[in-house]
């Protein structure tokens, strides 16, 4: 089944380009009406070179189209496209439609807070979402004004790219915005809780819904407080003003990223309103990102990327630039370290996959593709490569040469090479050898110790061959000592001699980029090593070693189990996705034999009465041994009465619960209680986890119904349901589906589409599945060239992650 809407093409951009520019947007919009669609009447003014072309336009209905006052027929449209004839010099083009209400994150996305009923609207038109807002020349380089006018239930409060006013209940006048692309657009509405403050002349806003109004109120401090940190800081480092009025954070429901820069109404995933107790992890986490969307103002806002192929000047520079600002100007100062575990092998792990691609000029073929590219490729490699570049050529060039660029273009389009043209003229001397090798050259060095040699070896990828000269810090331990040692590689084999059984840990720092294993040497002793490492930059490093070895199937997962059960990593506080102790969990554990999960536990357990009660060490080894628990009774009494410091909040009553749901020993009458008794938007997601983790029939057909839209659910819920589906130790229950999975996957595109369209096929993708059959059915239909590229892109890229698995198990059987 083919996407009922066709995605922009690079080439046809070009074209559209070259006759149209876009003089305004004037953009009505009903919300109070329905609650499942909305009216829109937009009015754009656009002069034109003369000629056929399209506008993008996604309604469910259209009541009128003119096109300098001539009447239109609705039914040219086809595909998401209007066919229209302009003319030489000014045209008016006005569509009166009626657009969807989404529940994808996506689009104007509106959702019920279980909480209290009440609703709330966001726009999110990343990519092709706009034209199902209004209708529009959907594309990065078609910037234009715009001005909304919004009519609302009288409770609600509308919040846009431009200051607003509420002449009479009900209604909203925004102001004319600067120039923004299509994707920049967007609304907030709804009853939400708002807080407002001033830095140097600038409104300050933050907004939650109402049932989080207590939340928001006990982070607004920390919010306002970072957030005028770092305009001073970028004021400073720029020169230029913050250009877009009024600034406003939005922390929405049922968010797909975690954040988006609108001009002005910069959006977030409301998660980061902290209802529970967090881990510093998840605190820095959040402050990089604010200081990450802040970053977008000045590059992404002020100058837009022409094409998508340069989304890397967006995402790169604002990882770079977010991290740094929140180590240097807020109480944050050890986001580097967090960076390091959260993004490195992220970033990594990508390179070296099917899908690894050029940090610039990816080859964007067009706008639905392009989207795949924001990875970690492009947010953690491209960071890397900039952090590189200004080590390299110092502040003052660096920034002079971005200066110049933001100046040059400013409120209009530009690419690398207008940038790397900005650095040279500010005195960083030729870069193409650079740009050249660590931009346009996909994949990651590979970097050795040969102590047989008493050498460093560099070898690049045999399918994207590079000369990339890297500079780093080396940590070796001898006889239980640490020292750094400095390296510069610029050649195949580089002279490092090190006294025998020394451990090694190369770009021990995250200072370059390659991949890096510890040998057998420095496996033998991290197990005693570790315990006394006491910086955690350090230690962050060897693990990244370490997981890169077993990414790579270059270490046996046992001795990474013992080194982890000797130093439990509980300094990588967060347990997300990408983080060390849930990495632990999902890959090592399964491959590391019986007793693995086990072992864990027993290590976590004892972290808990070592580390200081009411720690963030000590709540990371909780959630550690909790999630490794197989004792009901154990985790029943930890409902009763947590560890001395820990107090069992939202948060960890439902980690508890859906532990229990996976191991049988809870039903869906308690789950429904909890629910009840706090029904929230967590409670909400967190209540579908733990119903698909039930190990029986029923549950896992729940959780299936979700996955081919026969009920459809907004995207949180459905993330839970794909991570509850697939769980250890369950196999006999889902066995069956990995079958449905291959036959059910290519009819989702007819119900979802865009991010999670590709995010359902990697959240229901059968995992537990480890055998060839898998592997080679998934390498099959990644293959089939009918299926839309999202998919395609996240099949090969769990075909890697399988292939992978299933080496490391052929390598060090474990049985």
């Amino acid at each position: 089944m083919t996407s009922p809407y066709l995605s922009l093409q690079h080439r046809e951009a070009v074209d559209r380009a070259r006759l149209l520019t876009v003089e305004e947007y004037d953009v009505r919009l009903d919300l109070a009406a329905d609650e499942r669609t909305f009216t829109s009447l937009t009015t754009v003014r656009f002069r034109s070179a003369g000629g056929p072309t399209f506008v993008d336009l996604k309604p469910v209905s259209v009541a009128a189209i003119t096109l300098n006052g001539q009447r239109l027929d609705p039914d040219l449209l086809e595909r998401g496209r209007l066919p229209i004839d302009t003319v030489e010099g000014p045209n008016e083009l006005v569509v009166d439609a009626v657009m969807p209400f989404r529940n994808d994150g996506e689009g104007l996305h509106r959702s019920v807070d279980p909480a209290d009923g009440r609703h709330y609207v966001y726009g999110m038109n990343f990519m092709d979402a706009a034209p199902t807002v209004y209708a529009c020349f959907d594309q990065p380089d078609l910037k234009a004004p715009y001005r909304f006018h919004v009519t609302a239930p009288a409770d609600w409060v509308v919040i846009g790219n431009a200051p607003g006013s509420n002449p009479e209940p009900g209604v909203w006048e925004l102001e004319r915005t600067q120039p923004l692309s299509t994707y920049f657009v967007t609304l907030v509405a709804g009853p939400y809780h708002v807080l407002r403050d001033e830095h140097d002349g600038i409104p300050l806003g933050l907004s939650a819904r109402a049932s989080l109004a207590k939340d928001l109120d006990a982070d607004a401090d920390e919010l306002f407080t970072m957030t005028k940190q770092c305009f001073d800081e970028f004021h400073r480092l720029f020169g230029i003003r913050y250009p877009f009025g009024d600034y406003h954070q939005a922390f929405v429901p049922e968010f797909n990223a975690g954040a988006m820069e609108n001009p002005g109404c910069v959006t977030f995933r409301d998660p980061l309103i902290f209802s529970s107790r967090v881990t510093r992890g998840m605190r820095i986490q959040r402050a990089t990102t604010v200081a990450h969307e802040m970053a977008h103002q000045w590059f992404g806002n002020i100058v837009t990327p022409l094409w998508w192929d340069d989304l890397w000047l967006n995402e790169s520079f604002a990882e770079y630039m977010g991290v740094r600002v929140t180590a240097d100007v807020t109480e944050y100062a050890d986001a580097w370290t967090d960076n390091a575990y959260d993004r490195r092998m992220w970033g990594l792990s990508a390179d070296q996959g099917p899908s690894t691609h050029p940090v610039a000029g990816n080859g964007a073929f067009d706008a639905s593709a392009a989207l795949q590219d924001f990875d970690g490729i492009s947010y953690a490699k491209g960071s890397s490569v900039l952090k590189q570049l200004n080590a390299a050529v110092g502040d003052e060039v660096f920034f002079g040469g971005v200066v110049d660029h933001l100046t040059r273009h400013r409120f209009g389009n530009a690419t690398m090479h207008d940038l790397f043209e900005s650095w040279e003229r500010a005195g960083a001397g030729d870069l193409s050898s650079f740009t050249s090798n660590w931009l346009r050259t996909a994949g990651a060095d590979t970097l050795s110790l040969d102590r047989t040699a008493a050498a460093l070896r560099r070898t690049p990828p045999a399918e994207h061959p590079a000369d990339r000269a890297h500079t780093f810090r080396a940590a070796v331990a001898v006889d239980g000592r640490w020292e750094d040692r400095s390296v510069i590689l610029t050649a195949e084999e580089t002279p490092f001699d090190v006294p025998a059984g020394a451990a090694v840990v190369l770009d021990a720092y995250d200072e370059s980029w390659a991949v890096v294993h510890p040998d057998a040497e420095t496996v033998a002793a991290l197990g005693q090593l570790l315990p006394s490492v006491g910086d955690d930059l350090l230690r962050a490093g060897i693990w990244n070693n370490l997981r890169g070895a077993l990414h790579d199937a270059a270490v046996d997962p046992a001795a990474v189990l013992d080194i982890a059960v000797a130093s439990l990593p509980v300094e990588d506080t967060e347990d997300a996705r990408r983080r060390t102790l849930t990495w632990l969990l999902s890959t090592v554990v399964p491959l590391a034999g019986p007793g693995a999960l086990g072992r864990v536990h027993g290590a976590a357990v004892a972290e808990l009465d070592r580390l200081e009660p009411g720690s963030e060490r000590q709540l990371a080894a909780f959630r550690t041994a909790i999630s490794s628990a197989d004792d009901p009774e154990r985790l029943r009494g930890w409902l009763a009465t947590t560890p001395p410091g820990i107090d069992l909040d939202l948060d960890l009553r439902w980690r508890l619960l859906v532990r229990l749901a996976t191991l049988g020993a809870t039903d869906r009458d308690e789950l429904q209680a909890a629910l009840d008794a706090e029904p929230t938007g967590r409670s909400r997601v967190e209540h579908t986890r733990a119903v698909a983790s039930l190990p029986d029939t029923e549950a896992k057909e729940w959780a299936w119904d979700r996955f081919t839209g026969k009920v459809d659910v907004p995207n949180y819920e459905l993330e839970a349901a794909g991570s509850g589906m697939w769980r250890g130790g369950q196999e006999h229950l889902t066995d069956p589906y990995v079958d449905r999975y291959f036959a059910d996957l290519p009819a989702t595109v007819g119900v979802r589409s865009g991010w999670v369209l590709a995010d359902a096929t990697e959240f229901f993708f059968p995992r537990t599945s480890l055998n060839e059959g898998t592997l080679e059915r998934t390498r099959s239909l990644a293959a089939e060239e009918s299926l839309a590229p999202s998919v395609r892109r996240r099949l090969a890229d769990q075909a890697d992650r399988l292939a992978r698995l299933l080496a490391v198990r052929a390598r060090y059987p474990h049985e």
